[in-house]
Order: structure tokens, then C-alpha cells, then sequence
């Protein structure tokens, strides 16, 4: 799974997505049968699975608001599909994150057509959150260096100082940024960011492509002859 080309997990995550996506609420009952395939991914990825299922979770919260609003109206087949359609997408969404670089992924999406530019503030946007990260820990360093004092007194002043931290960080991170920026600019970059070693789609990826669309289809067509 590691080594499969980007391309081809993205085909294999769009049809499990469209598949979960289509499958009618009244179907929910059967919906669990879907885990089968990002749980094999995870066993055959070898990635902690109850890490994986927990991580997943994350997207709960969300859903619930919008599941609890269904389930008001009357419609409780319809909330607890929403919320096992959620879980099984950002299960599947996991898989391919947790076994693809975010560079490789942002370049199997270029290769299947999606918008450069979009793509582009994307790649612009996860680097910049090292930035301030990396900034953020200079600066809690700076402030841990000068010492602290204790009491309510300093909490208070402390939490007024939030807000001027916060400030000083992004006005430094978009300095950096900027002149991370120029330095681009003056090795010649056009708008694109090229990888050293290109991924070459091989007979695993075929398969997995194969496997990736076929395998949820036949669970969609069982699912819906069961309802």
C-alpha cells in the first residue's frame, strides 16, 4: 500500500466515497459491510488499526449536530446513516493519507486533472504551517527562557498576552514566508512543484485500481438486492 502510486489510490478512494455516498439511508444497517475494505487497507498497510478507527472518530463530533437535527425530524434511518457515511469516508480519506505523502498525493491529483492553482495554495498552505509551528516553538522558548512567575496575578497578565503573541507569530511566519517566497522566485519557479522522483504507475497499481472500484460496486450491488 505504501508503495502503490498515488493515482491509483485516489481512483480506489473516489469510488469507495461515491459508492458510500449513493448508498440509500434505508440501507444503513448493511452499511457496516463497507469497513471491510479501509480495514483491509489498514491490515495490509500495516498501520495500527485501533489508532486508525480512533483517529477516525474525529469527524463525529461534526456529523452528530447534523445527525441529531435528522433524528428530531423523525428520521432515524437517515441520521444514523449519516453518521456511519462520515466514519467510513474518513476512514477510507485516512488510509490514503496515512500511506501517501502529502507531495505525492498533491501530484496524483495534477496528473488526474485537478486545478493547478488549487493544488498549488494547497502545497503553499501545509508548508506554512511548519512555518508557524517551527515559529511557535521559538517564541514558547524565548518565553520560557525569561522565566515565569506564579499566582493569579501573572495568569491574568498571561492571558492578556495571548493575544499579542498570536500577533507577533503570524506577522513573523508571513516575514518568513514571504521571504521563503522570493528565494522561489529567484531559482526560477513557475507556478509548479516538481517531484525528484516521479511515480511510475506499475501492474500493483492496476490492480489496486481493479480491486478499488470493482470491489465496492459488488458491495453496492448486494446492498441494495438485501433492501
Amino acid at each position: 500500500m505504501h508503495r502503490r502510486d498515488p493515482r491509483a489510490k485516489i481512483v480506489a478512494l473516489l469510488a469507495f466515497l461515491l459508492v458510500v455516498a449513493t448508498t440509500p439511508p434505508s440501507a444503513a444497517r448493511y452499511m457496516l459491510a463497507y469497513a471491510a475494505l479501509p480495514v483491509s487497507a489498514l491490515l495490509l498497510a500495516r498501520l495500527p488499526l485501533g489508532g486508525a478507527l480512533l483517529r477516525a472518530a474525529v469527524v463525529l463530533p461534526f456529523c452528530a449536530v447534523f445527525a441529531v437535527i435528522r433524528a428530531a425530524t423523525g428520521d432515524f434511518g437517515g441520521a444514523a446513516a449519516l453518521l456511519e457515511k462520515s466514519y467510513l469516508s474518513a476512514l477510507a480519506v485516512l488510509v490514503v493519507a496515512a500511506t501517501t505523502p502529502v507531495p505525492l498525493v498533491l501530484s496524483g491529483l495534477e496528473s488526474l486533472g485537478a486545478p493547478r492553482f488549487l493544488l498549488l495554495v494547497v502545497q503553499f498552505l501545509h508548508r506554512y504551517l511548519f512555518v508557524v509551528s517551527e515559529q511557535a516553538q521559538h517564541m514558547r522558548l524565548a518565553a520560557a527562557s525569561r522565566g515565569s512567575a506564579g499566582g493569579p496575578r501573572f495568569r491574568r497578565w498571561r492571558l492578556r498576552a495571548a493575544t499579542g503573541a498570536l500577533t507577533v507569530l503570524f506577522a513573523r511566519s508571513y516575514l518568513r514566508a514571504e521571504g521563503t517566497y522570493r528565494a522561489m522566485l529567484s531559482r526560477s519557479f513557475e507556478g509548479c512543484i516538481y517531484l525528484l522522483s516521479p511515480p511510475k504507475f506499475a501492474g500493483g497499481d492496476v490492480l489496486l485500481v481493479v480491486l478499488g472500484v470493482l470491489a465496492p460496486l459488488a458491495l453496492r450491488v448486494t446492498v441494495a438486492r438485501l433492501t
